[in-house]
This record gives C-alpha cells, sequence and structure tokens, in this order.
C-alpha cells in the first residue's frame, strides 16, 4: 500500500493502482449495486479529459510537456487501457464527482508514470490541477452523459433501422393475404397481414423520429460552465474552444451552449431522451404482446404465426414451447419504463444552481439506451425474421368468421345483416354460405363487395348493384319479415 494525503487526512491506496486517494475513499463509502458505469461512459469521460487538455494547452494554461503527457493518458484512458481502475459504484456521491476524480487520478498518476514519475507523486501532473484544469464535476459530468447517450443512439438507430425493414419486407410479403381482424379480442372486420405489420413499422418510424428530436437536444454542450454556470477559473476563450474540439473528435456537430447555469441545474433534456426511450419501449411491448396472441396455440389457439422455436418451454411438459423472445422484449421493456420514472424523479430533484443526481441519471438512461438496441436487435434475428405465417390456419379462421358481414351493411343494411350474423351464428355455418341460401344476390355480386381490395380499402359502393339487391324480391320479403 501507499498512504496519499488530502484535505481530511491521511488514507491508504494499493501502491500499483492508477487512481488515488478520492477514489480509494469512494471504494470505502459506496458499495451498494455491484454496478460500475458503463464503458461508453468511460469513453466519454476521457474523450472531454482529453480535449480540455489540448484546449487548456493552446491557450498557454498547461505546460506543453506536461499537456503532452495527459493527453497520452486520457487517449489509454479512453481506450479502455485503465478499466480496471474505474472501479466505482454507479450510485454513489452526488453530482459524479468521484466518478470525475477517479478519471483525473487515472490520468494524472499515467502522465507522470510517462514523465519517469512514481505512482501517487502527482507530480508534476496534478489530478485537480492540471487533468480537471477549466472543469468541475458539475459540468463534465453532464456533458458525459450527454456524449455518451448520443454514442448509444447511434447502435440503438442502427438496430432500431435493421427490425423496420425486417417489419416493412414481412408487411410487403403479405399485403394481400385476408385475414380476420380484431378489436376487444374478438372477430371484428377483415385485413390483411400485411397491414396489420404495416402498422408495426408505421410506428416505429415515428418513434425513431421521436428519438432523433430527443438526441438532437444531447448536441447543446455545457462544458466550460465548472461549477455552476459562471465558469469560474476558465479562460474567456475555453468554452467555445473546448465545445468545437470535443465536436471535431467526436464527429457530433456539438454546441456550446447559451446559457451555462440551465445545462448545469437543469437535467431537462435526459427525460426528453429517456421519454423517447420509454416510447420505443410501448411500442415493442405492443408488437411484441400481439406476437404472442397469434401465435397462440399451437392447437388450441389463434395460431396464425409460428414464432421461432428458441428454447424448451417447460421443465414438466414435454414438447411446450414458448414465445420466450417476445417476453423477453416485455421484461427489457418495462424495465426500460422504471428507469424512465427514475431518471424523471431525479431530474426533478434538482435544487438551486446543481443537480446532483447525474449518477442515477447516467445509469438509468445509459442503460436504456444500451437495453433498447440489444432487445431490437434480439427481436429481429431471433423472432421477427423468422416468424412462420400459418396461411391454411388463417383461410380457415377468415372463412369460419363473420367478419365479412361489416361489408355488406352498404348493400343489405345494418339490420339486415345483423340478422345474417345471428342467423349463421346460430347454424354454425358461415355468413357467406346463408348468403348464398338466401339468393340476394349472384355469385359474381358477392365475389365483388368481398373482394380483397373492397374489405381491407376505402371502396364507392355500386349503388346499382345496391338497387338491384334492393329490387331482388327474397331481399324483399326477408326485410319485410324483419319488421
Amino acid at each position: 500500500m501507499r498512504i496519499e494525503k488530502d484535505a481530511i487526512g491521511k488514507f491508504e491506496v494499493p501502491a500499483d493502482a492508477y487512481y488515488g486517494i478520492f477514489t480509494a475513499r469512494a471504494l470505502k463509502n459506496f458499495q451498494l449495486t455491484g454496478q460500475c458505469a458503463p464503458r461508453v461512459y468511460v469513453q466519454a469521460l476521457g474523450l472531454i479529459k482529453q480535449v480540455c487538455a489540448e484546449v487548456n494547452c493552446d491557450l498557454g494554461l498547461l505546460e506543453k510537456k506536461a499537456a503532452k503527457a495527459i493527453i497520452q493518458a486520457a487517449q489509454e484512458f479512453t481506450t479502455g487501457k485503465f478499466d480496471d481502475q474505474f472501479p466505482l459504484d454507479v450510485i454513489q456521491a452526488g453530482a459524479g464527482t468521484p466518478f470525475n476524480m477517479n478519471a483525473n487520478e487515472i490520468i494524472a498518476n499515467r502522465a507522470n508514470e510517462i514523465l519517469g514519475k512514481p505512482l501517487g507523486t502527482y507530480e508534476p501532473v496534478h489530478p485537480n490541477n492540471h487533468v480537471n484544469m477549466s472543469q468541475s464535476s458539475n459540468d463534465v459530468t453532464p456533458t458525459a452523459i450527454r456524449l455518451a447517450a448520443l454514442m448509444l443512439m447511434g447502435s440503438l438507430f442502427d438496430a432500431l433501422e435493421k427490425l423496420l425493414a425486417a417489419l416493412k419486407n414481412f408487411s410487403k410479403k403479405y399485403s394481400h393475404l385476408i385475414k380476420v381482424g380484431r378489436t376487444h379480442l374478438e372477430d371484428a372486420v377483415p385485413m390483411t397481414l400485411g397491414q396489420e405489420f404495416r402498422a408495426y413499422s408505421t410506428m416505429l418510424t415515428k418513434t425513431k423520429k421521436r428519438l432523433a428530436a430527443a438526441s438532437h437536444e444531447l448536441l447543446e454542450i455545457g462544458l466550460g460552465g465548472t461549477a455552476l454556470g459562471t465558469g469560474i477559473t476558465t479562460h474567456p476563450a475555453f468554452q467555445k474552444k473546448v465545445v468545437a474540439k470535443l465536436s471535431k473528435l467526436t464527429k457530433f456537430p456539438l454546441t456550446p451552449t447559451e446559457d451555462l447555469f440551465e445545462t448545469t441545474s437543469s437535467m431537462n433534456v435526459f427525460v426528453v431522451v429517456s421519454g423517447a426511450c420509454r416510447m420505443l419501449a410501448i411500442d415493442l411491448v405492443k408488437i411484441a404482446n400481439d406476437l404472442k396472441l397469434l401465435n397462440m396455440g399451437p392447437l388450441a389457439g389463434i395460431a396464425e404465426i409460428t414464432l421461432p422455436e428458441v428454447e424448451p418451454g417447460s421443465s414438466i411438459m414435454p414438447g411446450k414451447v414458448n414465445p420466450s423472445i417476445a417476453e423477453a422484449v416485455h421484461m427489457a421493456a418495462y424495465d426500460v419504463m422504471a428507469s424512465d420514472c427514475a431518471v424523471a424523479l431525479a431530474a426533478q430533484a434538482g435544487q438551486l444552481e446543481l443537480n446532483v443526481m447525474t449518477p442515477l441519471i447516467m445509469k438509468h438512461l445509459l442503460g436504456s439506451l444500451q437495453l433498447l438496441s440489444n432487445t431490437c436487435e434480439m427481436f429481429r434475428l431471433d423472432c421477427v425474421e423468422g416468424i412462420v405465417v400459418n396461411e391454411n390456419t388463417i383461410k380457415r379462421l377468415f372463412e369460419n368468421s363473420l367478419v365479412t358481414a361489416t361489408a355488406l351493411n352498404p348493400y343489405l343494411s345494418y339490420q339486415v345483416t345483423a340478422e345474417l350474423v345471428k342467423e349463421a351464428l346460430g347454424s354454425g355455418k358461415s355468413i357467406v354460405s346463408v348468403l348464398r341460401q338466401k339468393g340476394f344476390m349472384d355469385e359474381e355480386d358477392l365475389a365483388r363487395i368481398l373482394s380483397v381490395d373492397r374489405m381491407t380499402k376505402p371502396a364507392i359502393t355500386d349503388l346499382t348493384l345496391k338497387k338491384r339487391i334492393e329490387k331482388n324480391e327474397a331481399y324483399q320479403k326477408y326485410k319485410e319479415a324483419l319488421k
């Protein structure tokens, strides 16, 4: 062990540790979840430390030799070389100060090592004086969360776009396969399987736009505000220069905020992003739930589709297969919804010039983005792309249903059609069979009314056909008998 000293006193630090006394104290204090910061957050911290050193050097505030060592150490930190030295619990002291200091200490120790000095000396590079120059945990942490969220957004958009493509392809392939549409879980009106799946892709397309709009808000950066937004200890040119360098390094079109106090005290941007994540989670629950219902069976349920078999479904029932992927989608989505609640609660907990709940926001927001990305990928690969359509079952259910009744309304009237439905239900026959027995119209007219296009799209009522039916003697007698 080595002994380091801070304002509180002396404390032991492992002799070979790149972190220092602040991190060692935090390790002792906070052992709550067993979860460390996500790798992407560590990466974002490293990028911030690198550009801050570059700008401070450009402004003549940081000696070039020290700056060069800090930049190299920050780059190594960013690539993951010191991940084992970043062990702090994700739930910790407010404002992410332990995370910020953990990064400062690692980079300072590594920079001194590069300059030929032993760990723990903090000469000539000091964690606070040099690595943290022109910064505070209060502007570094929200900036790191923004950068990390933007990085994860790229993966999420990619996974979501591929899921969308799979749903669109499925919709196009089955655009003319007519089936029973259902409301209240009851038979309703005809639709096509393609229309059903097109709705899913439309839902996700709209949610993707919401995610894109939310991610755009992440581009406003408050780095340079330091403790609460005044920019105390920074050079007047620091804010614009550091955001410009960070933008170039990350390839995100970042912009410096016009109000550094707002980006320090308000975490509403993360509420917006988390809310968009919740919307995607809701969409995924809806789609997964529908697929489970359509898959229900295989012999005693709807069974219009068969979801891919990914594992045995029971430890006691031989041969049983469950919709395991859809179930996992549900659980992941519910986790995202719970995280959204945590983000909202944390954001509203800001007091005066600072919101200290940023570690909690980071944990849940970045977790949701990563979880949604993984979920979309799994849902596509292990479920959607492997769906088998049971066309014979769809045809049988449709032909035995009464959903074509609504298409008859404009020609037979609601009252007559309702009576025919009752008669079909009572006899166990299809409504088409009952109609054929009645003789209200010939086969050609019946086929025209019940064509796929007329039953699944807006269509102009054929008034000539309607008048011909109304003049039909059998129809007139049937209608008269209902009075």
